[in-house]
């Protein structure tokens, strides 16, 4: 596989996220920066514009740079109706069912992003002969903002009626605003920067109020002018429950004998909106879609977010009640010491010069007896097979072969030992002097065909140790107390795992099919009719990838190597008793846990970047604070549960920037190969010896 390829994926997966983000950016800027219009000004009270031109002239203004200021008010017995903060899917159509009724027409200042979501009431608007006004895209007051962000919104709002309607406007309303003589200073200088793009300011002679709702008869008296005189008048078709503005729309309509009703432009005789340029029209097609792919993605990730912690709660607790069940269940055992026989431990080794003395001697010390172990040393170019043989210890034996893999190796063991039960041991593992008497006691079973010990981390110093010391005690551990209950156990580990020969004889050994030849063989045990258990008292120490990329490559060969075996084991879904358990509990759970829910992390952490910069802070704390105490509950109790120290908890919040990415991104990586159908090779870790001085220093 060249390097070329996964450099092409991650750079595809970056643009993707990427995307992704800009979507949810646009999406929470339009729905979390503006807000819903009330028609509340904001600038009561502040210092009125000096400039008595805009105080006392009319509802319709030119203000722009070096200009004098210019102001027009429709002539008596005309009423320019306008509505604002619109349109809206229940009350803009109800509004313009009312003006048709009545023969009139109006002026709709349209909110861009509204706009953006519903483009056919902005051509419905045009197409009635009423016409269309700028009231920002997000609701933002002109004001109260910088003068690029105006420009921004003011272009947004543009370009999506453009897009929707084939027009442009040169009509702007503040959000907002009221009557001249409330424009403040702040305002006249907004008002300024608009006119220098193009842009007359409307504002309002009669202010209903009906953003108050203070009853239909109220409002038809605030929007009614004194008797004969024309009037631009301000309504709102959107920002919640509109009833009774459309019951004053149509009662104004009705009573008022005598005035013609007309948009803006006609009152104060202004040309036509002119069409938009194609360009316009483009940029408005992009921002749509653009707005529209950002709801959806922001819609998909509440659901995503919520799926994602019901499932990681879920799972905790899940682990919680059956390891507390698992933990009640081993005490009522009685603690047996039968006997089996010789049991052989096979242990593949290739150049495991740094490990290898102490594994051997740590299985020579075991106080079950009696015992042989059987080294395979799999063509290995360091010493070794020497090591072993000049240990001289008895019961030890060295089988050399040409390098041919560790499945190869396995069988090469297992045809030579002579035990009924065998126990396979990576060559890196130190057993504490019991473990192999409490790993064998289950076979006392004879349905149990296999059995799982209990790995911990020899070289958990440092953060990454630490991590995958919590991930070893947490994750796998509690995982492993659950599937003994489920009897769906998918993985005896290849460090500390116990089989019954017969049970090895029945799936034809070590299959070299996978990956992961320890979750292959334990699914085919399963399938077989054999049962799984796990034994915690069975300890055993390995040593762990003290390198991201030491890591990285192991948890790449698990993961693909376990995608392997559950797509080989895929008719156990299908099966009846042990396999049809395996399939519907241990599968299920590991594409569930193992890989769909990774599979979501990258989108998740998009989305928990997007609520830093658009949601509650209170509510991203607490929902963070929750999960990490919950999780902070699991990891104590597990430690408790393995004996260990709870020393190592300071670091697991600590997790989740480095650790948990380096995790998903294997998954997806291995995931995408999978699919891709690439071959992938046996990968070594490179092996430093420290496991030995760790435990000893721990032991101490």
């Amino acid at each position: 596989m060249t390097g070329a390829r996964p450099l092409s994926r991650w750079v595809g997966l970056g643009i993707a996220l990427v995307l992704l983000l800009i979507a949810l950016c646009v999406n929470g800027y339009v729905r979390h920066v503006g807000g819903e219009g009330t028609g509340v000004p904001r600038h009561t009270g502040r210092p009125i514009a000096a400039d008595p031109a805009i105080r006392a002239g009319g509802p319709v203004l030119r203000v722009a740079p070096g200009q004098p200021i210019r102001s027009l008010r429709p002539p008596s017995r005309v009423l320019a109706l306008t509505f604002d903060d619109g349109p809206d899917p229940v009350w803009t159509p109800r509004i313009l069912d009312v003006l048709r009724r009545h023969g009139a027409h109006a002026t709709f200042f349209v909110v861009g992003a509204k706009v953006a979501e519903h483009p056919e009431l902005a051509r419905r608007i045009v197409a009635e002969g009423h016409e269309l006004g700028v009231h920002t895209y997000t609701h933002a007051e002109p004001a109260a903002i910088p003068g690029w962000r105006q420009r921004a919104e003011l272009a947004a709002t543009q370009a999506v009626i453009a897009s929707a309607t084939g027009t442009r406007t040169r009509l702007l309303r503040p959000p907002y605003a009221s009557t001249p003589a409330a424009v403040t200073r702040a305002d006249a200088e907004a008002m300024n920067r608009a006119g220098a793009a193009g842009y007359l300011t409307v504002l309002a002679d009669r202010d209903s109020q009906d953003w108050r709702r203070p009853g239909t008869a109220a409002i038809v008296r605030a929007a009614t002018p004194p008797a004969g005189n024309g009037a631009v008048v301000m309504f709102h078709d959107s920002g919640g429950d509109r009833a009774q503005t459309v019951a004053a729309l149509d009662r104004l309509l009705g009573a008022t004998r005598g005035y013609r009703f007309a948009t803006v432009s006609q009152a104060v005789r202004l040309d036509p909106a002119p069409p938009a340029p194609t360009t316009l029209r483009l940029r408005g097609y992009a921002l749509t879609g653009v707005q529209r792919a950002g709801a959806v993605a922001a819609s998909a990730m509440s659901v995503l977010l919520g799926a994602a912690v019901l499932l990681g709660v879920g799972r905790l607790l899940t682990q919680l009640y059956y390891s507390r069940r698992h933990v009640r269940r081993t005490r009522r055992q009685t603690h047996r010491q039968a006997r089996f026989g010789t049991v052989s431990v096979i242990v593949p080794a290739y150049n495991e010069a740094a490990n290898i003395a102490a594994t051997v001697r740590s299985l020579a010390a075991s106080d079950y007896r009696p015992l042989e172990i059987v080294v395979v040393d799999d063509g290995s170019t360091d010493d070794t097979a020497g090591i072993v043989t000049r240990l001289g210890l008895p019961g030890v034996r060295v089988v050399r072969q040409e390098n041919a893999g560790k499945p190869a190796a396995l069988n090469t063991g297992i045809a030579a030992a002579t035990g009924d039960l065998l126990v396979l041991v990576d060559g890196d593992t130190v057993f504490a002097p019991d473990a192999i008497s409490r790993l064998v006691q289950p076979f006392a079973d004879v349905s149990v065909g296999a059995v799982s010990g209990n790995t911990k981390v020899a070289n958990r110093g440092g953060l990454l140790g630490r991590w995958q010391h919590l991930e070893y005690v947490i994750g796998f551990n509690l995982d492993r107390r659950m599937f003994d209950l489920a009897r769906c156990m998918p993985t005896v580990p290849g460090a500390i795992g116990g089989f019954r020969r017969t049970a090895l004889a029945d799936v034809g050994g070590v299959s070299q099919a996978t990956l992961a030849e320890d979750t292959d063989l334990t699914m085919a045990v399963i399938r077989a009719g054999w049962r799984v258990v796990y034994e915690p008292h069975a300890v055993a120490w390995t040593e762990v990838p003290a390198s991201l990329g030491q890591l990285w490559r192991q948890r790449y060969r698990w993961c693909y190597g376990t995608m392997q075996a559950m797509w080989k084991h895929r008719r156990s879904l299908a099966e009846r008793g042990p396999g049809g358990r395996l399939g519907r509990r241990g599968l299920a759970y590991l594409l569930l846990f193992q890989v769909l829910l990774p599979l979501t992390a990258p989108a998740v952490d998009v989305a928990a970047v997007y609520g830093i910069f658009f949601l509650p802070w209170p509510q991203i704390v607490a929902t963070w604070a929750s999960f990490q105490a919950l999780q902070m509950i699991t990891a104590a109790y597990a430690l408790r549960l393995d004996g260990e120290r709870f020393g190592p908890l300071w670091s697991l919040p600590l997790q989740q920037l480095v650790y948990r990415q380096l995790m998903y991104l294997v998954v997806v990586h291995a995931t995408v190969a999978a699919l891709l159908g690439d071959r992938q090779r046996w990968q070594r870790m490179h092996r430093t010896g420290q496991a030995e001085l760790a435990l000893a220093a721990r032991r101490t």
